[in-house]
């Protein structure tokens, strides 16, 4: 069974840090792109990070950039979002998703169930 199993989330105070995993099972996600995408509640799927299947370049949604890191561990078949200085606004459920190669906004042929993240004091 081909599927994206995401982990590391939950509840950290504003200024905190969490780092999400997405392990694949069924299949490497050598060749694949993969995203982070979130959704807070009442609002529309926001697109967080990717990074391509090869060396290139890595990308970062507005609210990730200079606080958020995506990287990729293809021994293990997992890629992280590291996420540092966390928000309030950044509570969401966190989705990763895999496609061919290349990042892009759509078109994403696997994803996983969501990881809840919940920043409060």
């Amino acid at each position: 069974q081909l599927q994206l199993v995401e982990s590391g989330g939950g509840l950290v105070q504003p200024g905190g840090s969490l780092r999400l995993s997405c392990t694949a099972s069924g299949f490497t996600l050598d060749y694949y792109a993969i995203a982070w995408f979130r959704q807070a509640p009442g609002k529309e799927r926001e697109g967080v990070s990717c990074i391509p299947s090869s060396d290139g370049t890595t990308y970062y949604g507005d609210a990730a950039k200079g606080r958020f890191t995506i990287f990729r561990d293809n021994a293990k078949n997992t890629v992280y979002l590291q996420m540092n200085t966390l928000k309030p606004e950044d509570t969401a459920v966190y989705y990763c998703a895999a496609r061919s190669r290349v990042c892009a906004p759509y078109e994403y042929d696997y994803w996983g169930q969501g990881t809840q993240v919940t920043v409060s004091s």
